[in-house]
């Protein structure tokens, strides 16, 4: 016969060994997550940068990589009008050593990270000053440093993985930033702003 005393022993004693397998499965996904921080090149989405100067303008893009691999990818695996971290794993980043306009936009030289809200028709680009985040978790709109629209256009060829691009533009101080994935273009053009 077991007593109330041994009773509440063998309770405690059960929930011990479950809170130590809690703990154990929390510490190994802990301990997985740390490894693919370490381990970028391991990802199923790898890291990428895409960099070029512009003028005296140095503009680089790091992002993480996601491939098609015969998914549906707008308004299905990337919904439409949400917040994107635009690729995968961490946030985008964007850097410019220069001032820069955006689409007429003032933007100040900086690292931000650089989300887009994807539409049918339309694009909302953010450049947004919390460059370190994971994913778009924790966006938080009141951080953004500018928000421009941009029109997509789809294309005849397929890019299976996520790629940016940074090229030059038509004028002097000049240049666009092109984001192509599945059958998807989108040119963010730009301009430096001139220093004295």
């Amino acid at each position: 016969m077991i007593t109330t005393g041994k009773f509440a022993t063998i309770l405690l004693a059960g929930s011990l060994f479950l809170g130590a397998c809690e703990n154990s499965s929390q510490d190994a996904i802990k301990e997985k997550r740390k490894e693919e921080m370490t381990n970028k090149e391991n990802r199923v989405s790898p890291p990428a940068t895409a960099t070029a100067n512009i003028g005296e303008n140095t503009v680089t893009i790091n992002y993480s990589s996601p491939s098609v691999k015969g998914r549906q990818i707008w308004n299905a695996l990337v919904p439409y009008n949400e917040v994107w971290r635009t690729g995968a794993n961490e946030a985008t980043t964007i850097s410019f050593t220069q001032d820069v306009t955006i689409l007429g936009q003032p933007l100040a030289k900086d690292t931000y990270s650089l989300f887009t809200i994807p539409g049918e028709g339309e694009w909302v680009v953010i450049f947004n000053f919390n460059e370190t985040q994971w994913g778009a978790f924790k966006y938080d709109q009141s951080e953004d440093a500018l928000r421009v629209n941009v029109k997509p256009t789809m294309t005849e060829t397929l890019t299976e993985s996520l790629k940016f691009e940074v090229i030059a533009g038509e004028n002097a101080g000049s240049g666009i930033i092109r984001l192509n994935w599945e059958k998807l273009q989108l040119d963010i053009p730009f301009e430096n702003v001139a220093t004295k």
